[in-house]
């Protein structure tokens, strides 16, 4: 017990927890969405996507949040506009996106000298977050759970059947618009935790988890979120324990969990399969 509680004894620690906590309900569940597409490269071009937007507020002295969000959206639109424009497929639109906004999220970082560590961007800085970051992200995972919440049933029939959803006249572009505004909250709330890098981990990892254990997209959700918070809380623990870097930490524990997931799943695991084969055999 006293493993569980010394940590609690600091204020930076109890506020990284709490942190890691919201990241790990609502990435999942915004993931989760984005394994069912089949576009996971996604998450990773919009938590790249929102590096120049970070420079660009901080020179204009805007606000944060303004300027990543804007940028998310705007790395989106880039690759909508590219497959309308020519014959790329969406996974080449998104690796020269990707690339090209990385690349200009760098250059700007340097070029104008901001005060921004790219280093705490880059992998996150989970440990000096403060209240007023805790109320964003607290903030931002009520916005974007509500909005899931309330919009379920035409985000299910979009998600699977895109275009049955526009046969019936749900209004799809307003739909996808709201799921790429859901990404990048998500991905603002989680790059203060993990980085850019590693968020595209505890979007996908904890989602992709559930997707081996259950077969509904709500369930799916729920599992995804709960083992969000349990590999957040592991990896806090064990960074803290090890002395390790916590936004490694939590995705080394993300990729743990999904490992025995596919290792050990009743329905779809590669041990339990074999086990299964040889059962049936005898």
């Amino acid at each position: 017990m006293d493993g569980l509680l010394s940590p609690l004894s600091y204020d930076f620690m109890r506020q990284a927890l709490v942190a890691s906590v919201l990241a790990g309900i609502l990435c999942p569940v915004v993931g989760t969405y984005l394994i069912v597409q089949r576009m996971a490269m996604l998450g990773d071009v919009v938590a790249h996507g929102v590096l120049p937007g970070l420079a660009i507020a901080q020179v204009l002295r805007l606000p944060m949040l303004l300027g990543a969000f804007a940028m998310g959206l705007c790395s989106t639109a880039v690759i909508a506009w590219i497959r309308r424009q020519s014959r790329i497929q969406a996974d080449t639109a998104m690796a020269i996106t990707f690339s090209t906004f990385f690349s200009l999220g760098i250059t700007l970082l340097t070029v104008l000298q901001t005060p921004i560590s790219l280093e705490q961007v880059l992998f996150g800085d989970i440990l000096s977050i403060v209240p007023q970051d805790l109320w964003q992200i607290a903030l931002i995972t009520v916005i974007v759970l509500t909005g899931v919440k309330l919009f379920y049933k035409e985000l299910l029939f979009f998600t699977f059947d895109p275009l049955g959803a526009e046969a019936l006249g749900l209004p799809v572009q307003r739909i996808n618009l709201g799921l790429t505004a859901a990404l990048t909250l998500a991905i603002i709330a989680g790059i203060k935790t993990v980085g850019v890098i590693l968020v595209v981990a505890l979007m996908v990892g904890p989602a992709a988890t559930a997707y081996l254990l259950v077969t509904e997209l709500h369930w799916m959700m729920i599992g995804g979120a709960g083992f969000g918070v349990l590999f957040g809380v592991i990896g806090m623990y064990g960074s803290y324990y090890l002395d390790l870097p916590s936004g490694p930490a939590i995705g080394l524990t993300v990729f743990v969990g999904f490992l025995l997931a596919l290792l050990f799943s009743p329905r779809q695991g590669i041990l339990t399969r074999g086990l299964r084969r040889r059962m049936a055999g005898e």
